[in-house]
């Protein structure tokens, strides 16, 4: 019987090629990333596997996968959402905030196990969504405060400080940057079939308690992401001076 590595192998190079065929055939910019991400997932994955089977019962192990996870969470996020310098210091505390308050309710609550393996779970769940979101935040941000800053200078010279200035354009980002998670906790167990109840299920939960499991991990993607995007842009979200142009803007048209 053929090896079912083979047919990952197989599916996997054709729903990569599908991916950048596709963005390519419509001329999207960096087409080739879905196929680059999908390669350094494999190779992560593989890697993270090797690992966990030496360090998931090990707390000390564990807290330091959490630290390497939250690194390079920040690091991407910083690349992705072009903070530099002063900016750094409110995505670096937004962060660690949100996943930190997350993990400290979900175990002093009882509501999961306080365990090396579930502290590992929840908290690469919640630090991978906490990434996203914090990216999302800081990007929507910067696009509306460049799209509207003849109002944003307008309240300036009126003596507005540069926080009252942008407010509504943060409670904007922070909303439309919790949409999609909160779209997906709507749709739950309707449209969506999300990985931890079904990562539970394989892992021999019943379907009750995979239930239960999720609606934690829900809650905590949720929480962390409020967290994170409300301090990212009441600590950072201030700004004296013109952001950049959004990244593509003014991009010239294929035909």
């Amino acid at each position: 019987m053929e090896s079912p590595w083979v047919g990952t192998a197989i599916a996997l190079v054709l729903l990569a090629g599908t991916a950048a065929g596709t963005l390519s055939v419509m001329r999207v910019p960096a087409s080739w990333e879905p196929l680059v991400a999908l390669v350094r997932a494999a190779l992560q994955l593989a890697a993270l596997s090797l690992i966990l089977t030496g360090i998931i019962s090990d707390p000390l192990w564990v807290a330091i996968g959490l630290v390497v996870m939250l690194a390079a969470a920040f690091g991407t996020a910083a690349r992705r959402s072009r903070a530099t310098g002063p900016d750094l210091i409110p995505l670096a505390v937004a962060m660690v905030a949100g996943p930190v308050v997350v993990i400290g309710v979900v175990f002093a609550t009882g509501a999961v196990e306080l365990s090396p393996r579930y502290t590992l779970a929840i908290g690469g769940i919640i630090i991978g969504n906490t990434m996203t979101i914090a990216i999302l935040t800081r990007r929507l941000f910067r696009e509306a405060a460049h799209q509207r800053w003849d109002e944003v200078e307008g309240w300036l010279a009126l003596g507005a400080t540069p926080w009252q200035s942008t407010r509504e354009l943060a409670r904007g980002a922070i909303r439309s940057a919790l949409l999609p998670s909160i779209d997906q906790t709507r749709t739950t167990g309707i449209v969506v079939l999300p990985g931890a109840f079904v990562g539970a299920i394989f892992a021999g939960a019943s379907p009750l308690e995979a239930g239960r499991f999720q609606l934690v991990v829900l809650a905590g993607i949720l929480a962390a992401g409020a967290v994170s995007a409300t301090l990212l842009l009441r600590l950072g979200g201030g700004v004296r001076q013109k952001p950049p142009a959004p990244e593509g803007a003014g991009a010239g048209r294929g035909g």
